[in-house]
């Protein structure tokens, strides 16, 4: 049933809602209440004036009863309901129970908005449980040096004499290993605290440099218009704290002004209106190859694409190094990613360029255009392996993608996957069936 036909639908809730009785309605409008019956139950259209007066005497705005609960809360209905996967539900009348029962549409809504943000919160923090390599690198500081703590103590609480230049040196290396212990928990900590502000959190390299690049919308102004330079810009950065990050962070703009110089934003934007979002077309008109595509088009200020932009830019061993996100397209901070993503298959096949439509199982019914390849960052040599990159574009659909054998399902990482059946699941979820 179309939204249209439901007004009649939406004012008998308005009049149970408001305590009216039919016949008091259709007295205080001016018709029978046989007529507003037939309305009621969505036989007669209604417009105009009537329609005015009935919204008038139920106290809402005509727009309530015409168009209804909007188009966002009827779409998380119809995402609520494919998210359940094995649950059958009538996604065919989304419009008219949203219609009908506004409040509990609402509520629905909510509660599966909700167990999204929940499923995002358990995401990222397994992922930093397992694969944050300054967490790793700081829990094991903590115990190396409480276990030498705890060795000193032990030959200091043997009975019997020990020298005392021996002593001196124990209880030395007692308070030294004291004050690394207190030093290292309280870096541990405020990591801890910092990582739980939000979404920006900086305690490794690679992540300030993503939160600095974030803070520009990875569009860098004076460097397309060459008012400034890469090591002037990380200079006045105070975001980026430690050597590595800036050494990062200088690499990346680097790769920027390059990719600017060979694709200049007004060409680029020409080149566009002309080809279309299509980078194999961008690639030959710009002589260069799908990465600087790839990396420009990431970099385009926002109002150019119709669309968001993802970038994601992993090596050989399959290491995230960059990552741009994009809604609904969940992106692991640290590598342990799904294995089927095309970022990954592009490594199996260098140079070869790879198109898929994929969908994140668990999360929405949003499908995305991922395009990748792999590419040597060396030339080699006789006896010496190149070393290659792999980088995936992702584009989002517009609208609600039913699923179906054109669209490859891919998870975030083993973790969160429900997937119950996957060739490629390294580890158990920690999603049961019932979560």
């Amino acid at each position: 049933m179309s939204r249209d036909t439901l007004t009649g639908s939406r004012i008998r809730e308005r009049r149970l809602i408001a305590g009216l009785r039919q016949a008091n309605l259709a007295r205080q409008v001016g018709i029978s209440a046989s007529y507003l019956n037939l309305i009621e139950h969505n036989r007669r259209r209604i417009g105009g004036k009537l329609l005015v007066d009935i919204a008038q005497v139920l106290g809402v705005e005509p727009s309530m009863l015409s168009e209804g609960a909007e188009a966002a809360l009827i779409a998380s209905l119809r995402e609520a309901a494919a998210d359940m996967g094995t649950v059958v539900a009538d996604t065919d009348k989304a419009d008219e129970f949203a219609g009908r029962f506004p409040g509990w549409a609402e509520v629905l809504a909510t509660g599966h908005r909700r167990i999204a943000s929940l499923e995002r919160t358990i995401e990222i923090l397994s992922d930093r449980l397992t694969h944050d390599p300054h967490l790793a690198a700081s829990l094991h500081e903590v115990l190396s040096t409480a276990t030498a703590i705890r060795a000193t103590a032990s030959i200091l609480a043997e009975p019997g004499e020990i020298d005392p230049q021996w002593r001196n040196r124990f209880h030395r290396n007692l308070n030294e290993d004291s004050l690394r212990l207190a030093e290292s928990s309280k870096s541990l900590v405020n990591y801890l605290d910092e990582s739980d502000t939000g979404h920006d959190r900086r305690g490794s390299p690679q992540e300030e440099v993503e939160a600095y690049v974030s803070s520009f919308d990875h569009h860098f102004e004076a460097l397309e218009d060459g008012s400034s330079d890469p090591d002037t810009l990380i200079n006045e950065a105070k975001s980026l704290t430690s050597t590595a990050a800036r050494q990062i962070a200088r690499e990346i703009l680097k790769q920027y002004v390059r990719d600017v110089q060979a694709m200049p934003l007004g060409q680029f934007q020409a080149a566009l209106k002309f080809t279309g979002l299509e980078p194999l077309a961008l690639a030959q008109e710009f002589n260069t190859d799908l990465a600087s595509i790839f990396r420009r088009l990431a970099t385009l200020p926002q109002g150019i694409l119709p669309t968001e932009v993802g970038l994601v830019v992993c090596d050989a061993s399959g290491s995230i190094l960059f990552r741009k996100s994009v809604t609904g397209f969940a992106l692991p901070r640290f590598g342990a990613s799904c294995p089927h993503w095309p970022l990954f298959t592009a490594l199996s096949r260098p140079m070869v360029p790879i198109r898929r439509r994929v969908s994140q199982l668990g999360r929405t019914t949003a499908a995305f255009d991922c395009l990748a390849i792999a590419w040597p960052v060396n030339l080699g040599g006789f006896g010496i392996d190149p070393l290659y990159h792999s980088i995936m574009l992702i584009l989002p659909e517009p609208g609600e993608v039913e699923p179906s054998n054109e669209i490859q399902p891919v998870g975030s990482n083993c973790r969160v996957c429900p997937s119950q059946k996957c060739d490629a699941r390294r580890v158990p979820s920690i999603l049961s069936e019932g979560f």
